[in-house]
Parts: C-alpha cells; structure tokens; sequence
C-alpha cells in the first residue's frame, strides 16, 4: 500500500494523462456500445415517425428493420475505416495531435445526432453514428499506443489494463444513463445519443496540458529536450536510467529502420511471431463467448422469474462486475504477468461455459437451475475482466517495436472491427441453429488459445522491448540467422538521466 501511494505521487502526471487518455478513449466506445441497445425502441419508433410524416403512411417492417440493422453496423464500418487510417495519421502528426482532431469529429457527431429529432431526419443519425465509426477506430488504437509508450516499466502493465477498464467503465455509465429513468426515456433519447461528445469535450480540453510521448519526441522528431521535459512531467523528479536506456536502446536499433507499412510489416520475417500473437488474441477476444453471455443473461433471467425492471437491474450488476473486474486486473497484472492472466483465464472461461451450457440445459428441470446459471455468468464476466480483458491490451502494446507499432495496430484494429461485423451478422443465426450449444465452440476456441499461448507466447512482464523481440526472435528464426540487437547505448544517445 505504501508502495502504490509513493508511486501515486511520484507519477502523478501519468496518472492524470491516464485519466485523460481512458476518457475520451475506450470509455468512449464502451458507452456508445451500451447505449444503443437502450435506444432502440425509440429510435426505431422516431424512424416511423418521420415516415409516416414525410410520405402520409407508415414504414414498411422489413424496410424498418434494414434501417436500423444500417444504424448499428455502420458504426463499424466507419470504425474500419479510422483504424485503417491510424497508422499514416500517427506517423506524420504525432498521436496527441490526431486525439484532439478526433474530438472535434466526435463533438459534431454528437450534435448531428443530437438534432435528429428536432430536425425530423433519422438521416442524420446514420452520418452520426458513421462519423462516431471512424472517431472510435481512430482513437483505440492510438489510445493503446499513446498509454503503452507514456509508461515506465513497472508500471506498464498496470497502464496497459487501464484501457479495458475504461472500457467497462463506458459499458457501466451507458446501461446506468440509458435506464427510463434517466435517459432512456422516450422524450431524452436525443440527449443519451448526444451524450457521447461530453468524454470528447473533456479529452479536447485537458489534453494540451500533457505531453505527446517521450519515445516519439526523441525517435521520431529527435527532441532530447523535449523528451526529457516529458519524462519530466509525466515520472516526476528522480532517477529513471532504466527506462531511458529502454528508449535509448530502441532508438539504436532503429538508427537505419524506417516506419514500416502494414505491407512491409506483414512481409517482415522477424515479426512474424508478433503477427501470429496479434491474430490468436483478437480472434479469442471475438469468439470467447463474451457477447454470448450478455445475449443469454437477458433469457436466464427470463427463466428465472425476473420482470423486465429486474432484468435490466441485473444486466447492469452484470455489468458493473466486469468493471470491478478489470479493476483487480490492473492490481495484479504486474504481480502476475500477462501470459499466466491470458493462459489461466482462457482455460477457467472455457470450464465455466461447459458448466453454463449444462445449466442450460437442465433450466427446465430444476427451479433452482437458472440461478445456477446466473451465478456461472456473473463468474464468467469476471474472470475474463480480471484476465483477458487487461492483459490482451498489454501483450498488443509490448511485443512490437516502435518502427512497427503503428502498422501493427492497424492490423489489430481491422482485425477487431472486421470481427465485430463477422459475429455480429452470423451470431444470431449460431444461436438460432445451436442455441445455448453455440458455448461449446466458444469453449473449443479458449481451450485451443490457452494451449498456444501457453507453448508460443514469451513472458512480457518486467521486460524491455528489446529483450521480448529477442525472445520472440527464437521463434521467427529458429536455426537461421538470427540479427544482433545492440546492447549498448552510444554515446550520441546518451543524455543525463537525472531529472
């Protein structure tokens, strides 16, 4: 404890750039996740509205359905299309300037959406909600990227986590704001859509204050002073030689590099390990069964004996344990490692979806069963807060390289959108053929991704970026020749490390 309060103070500055970053970050997305599913009835039923207005009769239902289908997804459309982008934008204008950039956008998505209803145009809700798209697929990837590199290395875990419990947090507040009682009534759903621009304000506002990250300043603009003014205002006084070496190490490696394409990235034989890695995590992330445990908790409950108020009470207590959840896995991410969370998490969720699918089953037979299954769900929540959730970010982070880093997000950042799109269409269908048997190919994936994690994954924790491509060159080379990596700082990197 005491240790944590002198950090706290030391590191002072990280904590709030931290703050600032998860804010107008994954907070961002996770609200907007959550919100839309409180906003359906009634924006579907402004949809008709207008319809009904504009051409004297009322909206067809399949036509109404397509709309809407339009309104969800093409909010990943346009995150696809920000992700893909991130790379070039955070390459030639640093990410703090493309953050702010992208709060302007956020804050006139926002007040497009939030005139819809006064404007009488469900139109304006789809540009809206595209123009979030490419907000939120721009800002994760730099938000990652920014936090991971701002980071001492004992801290680093701990940081890198702090994005997946901003993510629970925006999960939280959007059930909590979308409740009838608050926002998600019929006259305040403009608000609710509107909403999402307040994180943006805030991120605008306080963000100047901060630096743009000490690797970019001293390997990319070559800015000694400003790095150390960084390191400064971020690490508080004191002595951070390790750290600095970390950077002045890298900065060696990369003296003749350039920034690599998401191109010559995939091409790059001696990242071709990292790649693997990126594609395992987010495929797992996608097909552990996450969304398969919130789309079923509504039915369980159902099962139960619940009313729709209890329901939507204890969805939200779902919720807010996955924030509690991801709270714990930033206290113990460094005690731990990433590869013990990720290898121990896949193996426990898939042991409890071979219990929730057996729950399931059994629901009809026993009136106590679907408390059970309950219980199975809230413990499955929490398990992947406090392992996968946290430590999939950090992994993503601290195997790459900075020459590589932004391509690589890119790829990450695709692959993650393209599986939203993917599981999103093709889920309800799963669910309809399998029902709660569909568990059973999730369980498959977690115990597959445990074992090649557990075979193929070097230990990240405690080490330098130099040292993890090391490990990870014993698996891109094997045999062959593998290239040195400097260990020594040259003179013409060396500045005073004592702040």
């Amino acid at each position: 404890m005491t240790g944590f309060l002198s950090d706290l103070v030391q590191y002072q500055g990280l904590f709030q750039i931290i703050t600032v970053l998860g804010i107008g970050g994954t907070f961002q997305i996770g609200f907007q996740i959550s919100t839309i599913t409180y906003m359906s009835q009634h924006v579907k039923a402004f949809i008709n509205e207008t319809w009904l207005e504009r051409y004297g009769y009322p909206i067809h239902e399949d036509k109404l359905l397509f709309l809407w289908s339009i309104t969800v997804s093409i909010f990943g459309v346009g995150g696809l299309l920000g992700s893909s982008g991130s790379r070039y934008l955070s390459v030639k204008y640093g990410k703090k300037k493309c953050l702010l950039c992208n709060n302007l956008l956020m804050i006139v998505a926002a007040s497009i959406m939030g005139c819809s209803k006064i404007a009488q145009s469900f139109e304006m809700i789809l540009i809206g909600r595209f123009m979030c798209g490419i907000s939120a697929g721009l800002c994760v990837p730099l938000h990652h990227q920014y936090v991971g590199e701002i980071s001492p290395r004992k801290l680093r875990g701990f940081a890198n986590s702090t994005s997946s419990f901003f993510w629970s947090l925006g999960k939280a507040v959007g059930q909590i704001s979308g409740q009838r009682e608050l926002l998600g009534s019929k006259s305040l759903w403009p608000v609710l859509m509107a909403s999402c621009g307040l994180p943006a304000l805030v991120q605008l506002v306080t963000l100047p204050f901060f630096p743009e990250s000490p690797p970019y300043l001293l390997m990319h603009k070559g800015d000694q002073e400003g790095c150390k003014k960084a390191i400064r205002q971020l690490w508080g006084e004191g002595h951070h030689r390790a750290e600095i070496d970390d950077i002045m190490k890298e900065k060696a490696t990369m003296k003749n590099i350039k920034i690599l394409s998401v191109l010559e990235l995939m091409k790059e034989q001696a990242f071709r390990w990292q790649l693997y890695m990126i594609v395992i995590l987010n495929a797992t992330v996608q097909l552990c069964g996450i969304n398969a445990i919130y789309f079923y908790t509504f039915e369980v409950l159902q099962a139960a004996g619940f009313d729709e108020r209890m329901i939507s009470y204890t969805t939200l207590c779902v919720g807010l344990s996955e924030l509690v959840a991801t709270v714990v896995c930033s206290s113990i991410i460094e005690r731990l490692g990433r590869k013990v969370l990720l290898r121990g998490g896949y193996w426990i969720m898939g042991s409890l979806l071979a219990g929730i699918t057996m729950t399931l089953s059994l629901q009809d037979w026993y009136f106590w069963m679907p408390y059970c299954s309950l219980c199975l769900i809230i413990l499955f929540v929490v398990v992947f807060g406090v392992g996968p959730a946290g430590a999939t970010v950090s992994i993503r982070i601290e195997i790459f390289k900075l020459s590589c880093r932004p391509s690589a997000f890119v790829i990450s950042a695709v692959l993650n959108w393209l599986g939203v799109f993917v599981i999103g269409t093709t889920f309800p269908f799963i669910v309809e053929r399998l029902k709660h048997f569909c568990f059973l190919i999730f369980m498959g994936v977690l115990f597959t991704s445990g074992i090649l994690i557990h075979l193929f994954l070097p230990e990240t924790k405690g080490k330098s970026i130099v040292e993890i491509t090391e490990e990870f060159n014993k698996l891109n080379f094997k045999k062959k020749h593998v290239p040195a990596t400097p260990n020594h700082v040259t003179e013409d990197y060396t500045f005073c490390t004592r702040l």
